[in-house]
């Protein structure tokens, strides 16, 4: 089996200044090629830095992949620095020069002189165009050894990879892997597992818990020679696992519990109006991420200040007094407000303490709310998370109430089924 290594050139990585998600993305797409990733470095824009680097990567490992520094700018040194380690030289192609002012001119956009510096490139090596910005990728092989040199924006090194490198790596391929993530919500990772028992010894496919803000969910992996036939070996497992977990499992594949509420709203025809206080919009923001969700999503409000919750929702004075802007009471009127001021079906609220403080005695931060409307249905759940975390607190929040939706149009539509 080919060993890989991924080296991530770019100082700002380092500073932490940005997120490396090269790293994760292409050690996710070479397991699923049978390539095994044994090492991660990253390296500043350092010429003798980043030289013994690829050496030391060249010396243990079959496939090298770097990303970032192929720009036009001084400190993108690795198209040199690379080609120099692997025992080339670089050359002026004019096709690449044509490809570039290309882009350009697609853009609207002058071309300095410096970016003809991404023109250069060794005889020997595979050029893979970039679709989405000015610096080509690499690929050269020699005495077994390959090296793969790839732009640093995610944007461009992505489809790169997946339309060039792909089929540049096919003969390191050794099989298919295939994974499935069974999504949950409502149940810890620890929780999840021990439903999941003896699931989690196999060895083809494997079953591995795993956990997200707020969530759970098991990844089931299976090696074959192509992908029908993983696909194969991951359905009576994946089936096991639906009827362990059941209502829990909010979605297979899905990117988020989004991806599995609004296609339930749209099956129904049905509208939903968000009231939104700690969550300031994410909610809504959530539902609209999702395409074709100007068909469902009718309307959202943000009440922070209890006047607001008053005059804009129809909240009760009286409630607030009584029990608190953070509340059952509060968070159900402020759901049923929304949906008779919006005019749509379905009306959802969320009110809690995001943190760092809470401005109500014997309630801490973690403590949310959220709420449902619905003709002759109302719901609400109470959630602690305990954590005084601002940015944690508003994403569960708005997961828990989107989670909140989707269980009640799986109920409705149960119930249509049974009629």
């Amino acid at each position: 089996m080919s060993v890989c290594e991924i080296l991530s050139v770019g100082t700002e990585i380092l500073l932490g200044d940005i997120l490396n998600t090269n790293s994760r993305f292409l050690s996710r797409a070479l397991a699923n090629m049978g390539i095994s990733v044994l090492y991660h470095e990253t390296v500043g824009d350092n010429e003798q830095r980043l030289y013994d680097a690829v050496k030391r990567a060249l010396g243990r490992s079959d496939i090298v992949i770097t990303t970032g520094g192929l720009g036009p700018t001084p400190d993108d040194i690795t198209r040199d620095v690379c080609t120099k380690a692997f025992g080339y030289g670089l050359v002026f192609r004019p096709e690449l020069a044509d490809q570039i002012k290309e882009y350009f001119d697609r853009s609207g956009r002058q071309m300095a002189e410096s970016n003809l510096r991404q023109a250069y490139a060794p005889e020997e090596a595979t050029v893979f165009r970039n679709h989405n910005g000015t610096a080509p990728g690499l690929g050269m092989k020699k005495d077994g050894k390959c090296l793969v040199l790839l732009p640093g924006p995610p944007f461009e090194a992505e489809p790169m990879f997946r339309q060039s490198v792909v089929p540049f790596l096919e003969e390191y391929r050794t099989c298919t892997i295939v994974s499935h993530q069974v999504r949950t919500m409502g149940i810890g990772e620890s929780s999840m597992a021990q439903i999941a028992g003896e699931l989690l010894d196999g060895e083809n496919p494997t079953v591995a818990p795993y956990c997200k803000t707020g969530e759970a969910y098991l990844r089931v992996s299976a090696r074959a020679a192509t992908a029908a036939e993983a696909d194969r070996l991951s359905a009576p497992v994946i089936n096991e696992i639906e009827k362990r977990l059941g209502e829990y499992i909010y979605g297979i594949d899905v990117n988020g519990i989004e991806e599995a509420a609004v296609p339930l709203l749209k099956e129904a025809g049905l509208t939903v109006a968000v009231a939104e206080s700690c969550t300031a919009g994410l909610v809504a923001k959530r539902i609209t991420d999702v395409p074709g969700a100007s068909k469902v999503f009718h309307h959202g409000i943000i009440t922070y200040s209890n006047d607001v919750k008053i005059k804009a929702l129809g909240v009760n004075p009286e409630t607030l007094r009584k029990h608190g802007a953070v509340s059952e009471e509060t968070a159900t009127e402020m759901a049923q407000g929304v949906r008779k001021v919006s005019g749509a079906d379905i009306g959802i609220s969320v009110t809690g303490f995001a943190g760092p403080d809470s401005d109500e005695p014997g309630k801490a931060p973690g403590l949310i709310y959220t709420a449902l409307s619905a003709e002759g249905t109302t719901l609400c759940e109470k959630i602690e998370t305990g954590r005084n975390d601002r940015d944690y607190n508003r994403f569960v929040a708005s997961s828990r109430a989107l989670n909140l939706l989707r269980r009640y149009l799986i109920s409705i539509a149960s119930k249509e089924n049974t009629r």
